[in-house]
């Protein structure tokens, strides 16, 4: 395979809890995370957490992709911007991982079937088929169906859903050939069916909640803003009312 794993896991008499992960990732991380965000980030620090250090979860780079796609969709739009990469390194790097690794093999497992067309990328997840750009990927998914204590998440799922994003956009939006999509996805890599597609729909209606809340963070602060922009705006008109003629405004006046 063309990755390592990014996972110092610890002995399991020594197992990190929650607690530790938080506390690394809030002393390399020591800047304020704005408020609807901090709870996207810590649910995603323990949901990585808590799969590290499971004995049978094995990091992949579809699992990487599914990280740095949520990551990436549901932090976007955070200010100051140049935080954001931060927060990931932190996050990463709170379980003890690489996260230029993480970033490194999600792009390179999503550029391998960036210009399959549809048929080809089902056939690839379906392992029926496949090319030499895509050999890394389909001796993945040939080790993952064949592995029956393979730990399936929904970061996972999410990653498997991108890879469908680029040429099944359209059959995504259409409720029966999603099913139909997952079903034969799940069957082929012996994955949960039902868990799968809740989890993709679940992120999906998160995204939709991120994006109004951002809406109406956005539209609170312009209103923030032009109310502090008016009461400038009437003080300095006050001043200016308030302020007596000079001296030598009223010499210039008599001459």
């Amino acid at each position: 395979m063309g990755f390592t794993s990014p996972l110092n896991i610890p002995p399991v008499n020594n197992v990190r809890t929650v607690s530790d992960t938080k506390r690394a990732f809030y002393s390399t991380h020591t800047r304020p995370i704005n408020s609807i965000y901090r709870r996207v980030v810590e649910e995603l620090m323990v949901e990585m957490h808590l799969l590290s250090v499971n004995t049978d979860f094995h990091y992949d780079p579809i699992y990487a992709l599914g990280v740095v796609t949520s990551f990436d969709r549901f932090m976007q739009g955070y200010r100051p911007e140049r935080d954001r990469e931060g927060i990931f390194n932190a996050l990463c790097q709170s379980i003890e991982a690489d996260p230029q690794q993480y970033r490194s093999d999600a792009q390179r497992i999503l550029d391998s079937t960036r210009e399959l067309s549809d048929t080809e990328i089902l056939g690839v997840l379906k392992r029926s088929e496949g090319n030499d750009r895509t050999h890394e990927l389909q001796q993945l998914l040939s080790e993952i169906s064949s592995n029956p204590k393979f730990k399936y998440s929904r970061l996972f799922g999410i990653g498997v859903f991108t890879l469908l994003e680029q040429t099944q956009a359209n059959a995504l939006k259409d409720a029966k050939q999603r099913e139909e999509l997952f079903s034969a996805i799940a069957a082929a890599l012996n994955l949960p069916e039902e868990k799968i597609k809740k989890d993709v729909e679940l992120y999906q209606s998160n995204l939709e909640k991120m994006t109004q809340a951002r809406s109406v963070m956005e539209d609170i602060i312009a209103a923030d803003r032009k109310k502090r922009e008016q009461r400038a705006q009437q003080q300095k008109q006050k001043d200016a009312v308030a302020t007596p003629p000079s001296s030598d405004d009223e010499g210039n006046s008599e001459s």
